[in-house]
């Protein structure tokens, strides 16, 4: 758990001459995503082990009492949720172990290049890598979107394409935080401001 915030905290690295700038994107090795994984998968177990013990009568857990519940339609109903839920699970932890939406942002003054890097799901594309000129670079933009589910989101604007999300998803960052990130890039690269 300490290393996880420690890493959290390391958002940007530079190197002694501050020509190089790297953003460290967490993905989905988060503690939010770890405990999900782990309470569907003992909930999915439950359930599963519950219309188990309901079909064959006795009882598989020693704190399970199964004598009421008849295995149709009750037994049955649990068991298909016992399987989904290890499938949800299943498909919980294997975006864990690949690190998905796992990353980095990197500002290289030395090469002029921005490169932008995520993991992904295995196949043809398992990791996303794009890389544009530093002169290509219009502006950083801003992007506020307020509601039930509030959305903080940095965009790099480049020259004849579309805005490219530099932000992590999941957790939002605090207006301040998204100012100063913005601020901060924005100062390095010697770019404008959009949004705020």
């Amino acid at each position: 758990m300490r290393m996880i915030f420690k890493y959290k905290k390391i958002l940007t690295k530079m190197n002694s001459e501050n020509l190089i700038r790297r953003y460290v994107i967490t993905g989905s090795r988060r503690l939010s995503n770890y405990w999900w994984a782990s309470v569907v998968f003992l909930g999915a177990i439950g359930f599963l082990f519950t219309g188990l013990s309901s079909y064959f009568g006795q009882n598989l857990l020693p704190f399970l009492q199964v004598q009421n519940i008849t295995f149709f339609p009750q037994g049955l109903v649990m068991s298909f949720y016992g399987i989904l839920g290890i499938l949800l699970s299943i498909y919980l932890w294997l975006t864990i172990i690949w690190n998905v939406g796992g990353g980095f942002n990197e500002f290289n003054k030395k090469d002029g290049t921005i490169r932008i890097f995520r993991w992904g799901f295995p196949g043809k594309v398992r990791c996303i890598d794009i890389s544009y000129s530093l002169k290509e670079v219009e502006a950083i933009k801003v992007d506020f979107k307020q509601g039930v589910n509030p959305q903080r989101t940095l965009y790099l604007r480049i020259k004849g394409k579309r805005e490219i999300p530099l932000s992590q998803i999941g957790q939002p960052l605090t207006v301040e935080e998204v100012e100063k990130q913005a601020a901060e890039l924005a100062k390095f690269l010697q770019v404008s401001v959009e949004g705020l």
